[in-house]
């Protein structure tokens, strides 16, 4: 494979750190590797670096990074899923403490292809607070599907209670204005029939006087 096919993949990362829990305390790897089969992967996973080659027929390219990391990790206890469109790693820290990772590389210097995955970046002082499927971080690995599964349960939890909010805005309602319709006619009718003795009276009333003033 010639040198001119060979491309160095964007790599994103975030982390969360721990002093007393081993499965809060990792880094999040993503390497961009669209369309590389089984076959064609080559990775190499070290306590202090990470190695990844692919070779991709529909993109004629090649894939190929190498990574020495700030501090060292568990490679027994990091995961990998590999997928159609990249290369994911959960690196579990070797050693656990609360602060993070100042960089994910040995080397200051910045790399253009190294960027900080924002998506699931949480700020130090603020990972405590954050969601478990955010910690969770690779719960793709088990399945990517099932990460988002209690967000649809949720929303289905908020659709449930329409059926309740319906019974108590709904029908209940209408029949208490259905009962109450007949008593307002009825006083509606009251009124008008007591407006009608009340011009009778007048009526009876204004003849007598005429009468009177005639005699």
């Amino acid at each position: 494979m010639s040198e001119a096919t060979q491309t160095t993949p964007e790599v994103v990362w975030a982390q969360r750190s721990s002093k007393t829990d081993a499965e809060k305390n990792y880094i999040f790897l993503t390497i961009a590797a669209p369309d590389v089969p089984d076959k064609s992967f080559k990775l190499d996973l070290k306590p202090t670096s990470l190695t990844f080659t692919g070779h991709s027929d529909t993109k004629k390219t090649t894939y190929h990074v190498e990574l020495q990391f700030y501090d060292e990790i568990d490679v027994e206890k990091s995961q990998t899923h590999h997928t159609s469109r990249d290369v994911m790693f959960k690196l579990r820290k070797k050693e656990m403490k609360e602060e993070y990772w100042p960089r994910l590389l040995k080397d200051s210097k910045k790399m253009h292809f190294l960027k900080t995955d924002f998506d699931k970046w949480v700020d130090e002082d603020e990972q405590d607070a954050a969601p478990d499927d955010e910690m969770g971080g690779m719960g793709g690995m088990g399945g990517m599907g099932g990460a988002g599964m209690p967000d649809f349960s949720k929303l289905g939890g908020g659709a449930g209670g329409m059926p309740d909010m319906g019974g108590l805005g709904g029908e209940g309602e209408e029949e208490d204005d259905d009962e109450e319709m007949p008593e307002l006619e009825d006083e509606e009718a009251e009124g008008e029939e007591a407006k009608g003795k009340g011009k009778e009276e007048a009526e009876e009333v204004k003849p007598a006087a005429k009468i009177e003033e005639v005699s």
